[in-house]
């Protein structure tokens, strides 16, 4: 199974992700709901989700973000 699916904990604070899991815009990391809403206040967010967009539109579904590694 995939890890964005079986991990247990945020890849930021170490919460438990049961009360909902997305991933990160600027990487691969699996985010809590409260990390996500910490991400969204980031001043490069809007360029993440951007670059994410791009990326998409060519056909890369496995962006690993503006800060991915």
């Amino acid at each position: 199974m995939d890890k964005f699916f079986s991990q247990k904990h945020c890849d930021r604070c170490k919460g438990s992700l049961k009360g909902g899991r997305i991933m990160s815009m600027f990487s691969e990391d699996v985010l809590c709901m409260s990390c996500k809403d910490k991400e969204t206040k980031d001043p490069e967010y809007k360029k993440a989700v951007e670059a994410d967009n791009e990326e998409i539109k060519k056909g890369n579904f496995n962006y690993k973000g503006i800060r991915g590694k």
